[in-house]
């Protein structure tokens, strides 16, 4: 499994092989098999050990900050996603590359993608049932330009902003995006 993070953090998913795995592991790619039916379960697995579980606690937290109301808890949130997303910097390109390249792989993304927005009871409880399908989307759209931003910000350097500016400006968008229709 470290191999194979330090190989698709470093070449991406798609220039990576099975053998490739197997060699820098210093075994045949019959070994590799006998552990993994190929190279999108390693992939998952690595999402599984370390990716998606930190991403649902960190999508249960914007649960509790949406409950507080609070502004600056939420700018709180946008500082903390920034930093979720430094820390798995090397390895998202990889996890995108998968998800375009390999059919099994996107369907393992959307159940991720899914089980987040759906961590959010709280949030979602405060929507009217007819529309929880909009709610959904909105978290998911906030999920979506967190990572575009990050992606043309700290790895294209095509944004030249402070991660303080960053924060304010993402939560004027998207602090009151979220809000909970009021009852009409």
């Amino acid at each position: 499994m470290e191999s194979a993070h330090v190989l698709f953090s470093t070449r991406g998913y798609a220039a990576v092989t099975v053998d490739d795995i197997a060699a820098a592991v210093g075994c045949s790619r019959a070994t590799v098999y006998v552990h993994f039916p190929g190279k999108v379960d390693i992939i998952r697995a690595l999402a599984a050990d370390g990716m998606a579980p930190s991403a649902l606690s960190f999508y249960q937290d914007l649960d509790r900050v949406l409950d507080t109301g609070s502004r600056a808890e939420f700018t709180a949130w946008i500082t903390r996603a920034i930093e979720w997303f430094h820390q798995y910097k090397q390895m998202l390109p990889a996890w995108d590359e998968a998800t375009v390249l390999d059919p099994d792989f996107r369907a393992t993304a959307r159940a991720g993608i899914l089980a987040l927005l759906n961590a959010m009871t709280s949030y979602l409880s405060r929507w009217p049932e007819g529309r929880r399908d909009e709610a959904r989307l909105r978290v998911e759209l906030l999920l979506t330009q967190l990572g575009r931003f990050f992606t043309r910000w700290a790895m294209q350097a095509t944004i030249d902003v402070s991660a303080d500016l960053a924060a304010e400006v993402l939560t004027d968008i998207w602090f009151p995006a979220l809000s909970a229709p009021v009852d009409q």
